[in-house]
This record gives C-alpha cells, sequence and structure tokens, in this order.
C-alpha cells in the first residue's frame, strides 16, 4: 500500500517537527528560556549589571554559554540537567558483620535495629541502613501469617486487604461520633455519642451490643433529631461505622470521614463531651443502666434535653447549643429546622 505525505511541499515542517520534538522532552522550558534572556542581558550589558540584575556568577554564565554552543544554539542546550554525581558512594560492609546480622534476624526474627546495633557494636542507623540492604537482597527470612481451619484442616495464608479511609479536611466541619463502654457487674453496655462541631449540639443512645446495625439505628435516630442538616460526620475505625452504619451514610448522602488509628485527639470534641456525660449522667444512673435499658434512655433524653438547652458553654459564650443555633440564623430559616422529641 502507498503512503502519502500530508505535509509534503509545505515549507519549513521538518524544522518545526523537530522543535517540537525537542521542546516536548525538554524538563523545565521556562527555565532555559530564562537563561537565554540572562544572556542576551549579558552580551549586551555586561558582566556587573548582569550580575546585579539576576545574581547569577560569571563562572555560571559561560558554563550556559557553552552548553548553547555545544547544543548549536538550540534552546534545549540550556535545559536543567541532573546534578546528581556519576560515580555515587556506595554502602560496604564487611562480610562477617553481614553474617552476623543475617544469623541475628533468622534466630530472632523480631530484633529491631536498636538492639541489632547494640550487639553488633554499631549505631542504630547503620544497622536500619544494612538491614533495608539485606531485606532488598531478599537474604532475611521472610515469615507469612497463617491460619488453621479445623473443620477442613487447612493452613492458609493470611491475605490483608488494605481499605482506603478519608481524612477529613484540617478545618474542621461536620459531627464527631465515638462509643463509650460501659461494665456494671458483669454487664456491658454500649452508649453512642454524637456531638457538632459548629454548636456543640450533642445527642447519646444506649444499645446492648456493639453491631453496625446498632450504630445505624442511632444514625438514623440523630438525623431525625437534630435541628440542622447533616452532610459530614467522623469516627474512629471501629467496626461498628462499617458495612451497614457506612451504607447508611452513603444511602442519606452523608460524607464518612474516619480517624488515624490510635489517634483519639481528632475526635477531641466528642471525647471530651464524653467525660461530661460519664461524670455528669452515667456515673448517676449505674443501676438503671444495667436492669433497665428503656427507662435509661428516657433519663439520659431528658439530660440531654437539658445540656442542650439550659447548661452554658464557655465556648459559645456561656449560650447553650439550640440558644447560639437559634441565635445565629436567619429570620427565614429560623423555624425551618425544629428538633424532633419524640422519636
Amino acid at each position: 500500500m502507498r503512503q502519502f505525505n500530508i505535509f509534503r511541499g509545505t515549507k519549513g515542517w521538518l524544522w518545526l517537527y523537530e522543535r517540537q520534538l525537542r521542546l516536548a522532552s525538554m524538563h523545565n522550558q521556562q527555565e532555559a528560556e530564562k537563561r537565554l534572556r540572562i544572556l542576551m542581558f549579558w552580551e549586551k550589558h555586561g558582566d556587573t549589571p548582569t550580575q546585579e540584575a539576576f545574581k547569577v556568577s560569571r563562572r555560571t554564565m559561560y558554563n550556559w554559554q557553552e552548553a548553547l554552543r555545544r547544543a548549536t544554539g538550540k534552546l534545549n542546550g540550556l535545559d536543567k540537567r541532573s546534578t546528581a554525581p556519576n560515580r555515587r558512594r556506595t554502602r560496604r560492609i564487611t562480610p562477617e558483620l553481614e553474617a552476623r546480622i543475617i544469623t541475628l534476624r533468622t534466630e530472632h526474627h523480631r530484633l529491631g535495629k536498636k538492639a541489632i546495633g547494640h550487639l553488633c557494636h554499631i549505631t542504630e542507623s547503620k544497622a536500619g541502613r544494612i538491614l533495608a540492604d539485606l531485606k532488598k537482597r531478599r537474604l532475611l527470612p521472610h515469615y507469612r501469617k497463617v491460619s488453621l481451619y479445623a473443620r477442613s484442616g487447612q493452613v492458609r495464608e493470611r491475605t490483608t486487604r488494605r481499605v482506603k479511609r478519608i481524612r477529613r479536611p484540617k478545618e474542621k466541619r461536620g459531627l464527631e461520633i465515638d462509643t463509650v463502654v460501659r461494665f456494671v457487674r458483669g454487664t456491658k453496655r454500649y452508649i453512642y455519642t454524637a456531638i457538632n462541631l459548629a454548636d456543640r449540639f450533642a445527642f447519646a443512645g444506649t444499645y446492648m451490643n456493639h453491631s453496625s446495625a446498632s450504630a445505624t439505628d442511632f444514625l438514623t435516630r440523630l438525623v431525625d433529631v437534630a435541628p440542622f442538616s447533616i452532610s459530614e460526620i467522623q469516627t474512629d475505625n471501629g467496626s461498628e461505622f462499617a458495612h451497614h452504619f457506612h451504607e447508611a451514610c452513603v444511602t442519606l448522602g452523608i460524607r464518612h470521614y474516619h480517624t488515624y488509628p490510635r489517634c483519639p485527639k481528632m475526635n477531641g470534641t466528642v471525647e471530651r463531651f464524653n467525660r461530661t456525660l460519664s461524670e455528669g449522667f452515667i456515673q448517676h444512673h449505674l443501676p438503671l443502666l444495667r436492669d433497665d435499658l428503656h427507662r435509661f434512655n428516657e433519663a439520659l433524653i431528658d439530660w440531654l434535653l437539658w445540656y442542650n438547652t439550659e447548661r452554658p458553654h464557655q465556648s459559645l459564650g456561656m449560650l447553650a447549643p439550640l440558644q447560639y443555633y437559634v441565635r445565629n440564623l436567619s429570620a427565614v430559616e429560623c423555624n425551618m429546622y425544629w428538633t424532633r422529641t419524640n422519636s
């Protein structure tokens, strides 16, 4: 099959094509053009004005000029080059030290770099670098976690599936939800708590189990009771805030953020509310919490009504949460969201 060049007969198309290839392969075209302008300024005005205007030494400008000459005047000759050395230092360890470290990690696979450094009379950082090199070369034993299935008698390797968690931005928004666990003479109870970061509106409910279904029921009641629309919540990485709870967030259009593992300070506001709830209410109703969960929740609702409508908060200018919320409403939406307490 015969092929035709659509640019045949067009003057300068080959030069334009080659120039586009050179510019496309450059790392920083703007920097190269800047260096070219400095060289043109240097050729016109001399050393002293160029050094005062651009803070560039004569040696650097001579190097740029030589690079441009070697590139036969093409702009890519002034492109930034790698400054890495051609010959780099390599870490050298004695065969005896390497064998000693491999033996230690083989016999004691939980031994860390600090202990290995102490036993081998080297620094901790050097021991860590040597361990990293040996791991890349696959000279260290690799241990895997396995599970034994009693019914079938099979031994299988454990596979871990990493789930990407969404973290809340630095600016605080939405609600924080947490769980308070209490043992009352052998009986275990779970109290789900939630607080809004903007106006400190709080809600809580007690359940007998620690499942995602209970957390979903609490979220549904929170959406009904809250005097505002909920768009964002943040929880820890507990199992109760997964599966059904996360599906409910997706259904309700709520953005679900997670805290970092073992970092309760990210949920500091609800953690502080948990202390207030524990010291102000739970400790005084422990028998009711163990024996009659329905009556405990009724008393908890009365306490929450007092907390949200009467208790003054220093962070809100000595106003109650609902007083602060109503004060900041516009006249149009003042009666739009009122708390429903019959659910």
